[in-house]
């Protein structure tokens, strides 16, 4: 599941909110997670996630205009990505706030 987020405050600010409230991202998940992160590169954040009995991997990439989300659902979630993809459209506008 891809999704892109346009923000307008730039990569640097972005950037800075998404290690702040990195701990906030769990909150993405529908009935909440264990979230893992790292920062591999610069502007990728990576994370492990474990909800509902599964595990879900992905990264978050900060550009200067967008916050790419790009998750891979394993096929017992796939039926979710609708809702994932709402709540994440959701929750990553008020962690840019």
């Amino acid at each position: 599941m891809r999704l892109a987020v346009p923000h307008t405050l730039g990569r640097d600010e972005v950037r800075r909110r998404m290690h702040a409230r990195s701990d906030e991202l769990a909150g993405l998940f529908p009935g909440g997670a264990q979230v893992d992160i790292t920062w591999p590169l610069e502007d990728r954040m990576a994370l492990a996630v474990k909800a509902m009995g599964q595990s879900v991997t992905g990264t978050i990439d900060v550009t200067e205009t967008e916050l790419v989300f790009d998750f891979d659902l394993p096929g017992a979630l796939a039926f979710l990505e609708p809702m994932v993809r709402g709540v994440v459209e959701q929750k990553a506008q008020k962690l840019l706030a």
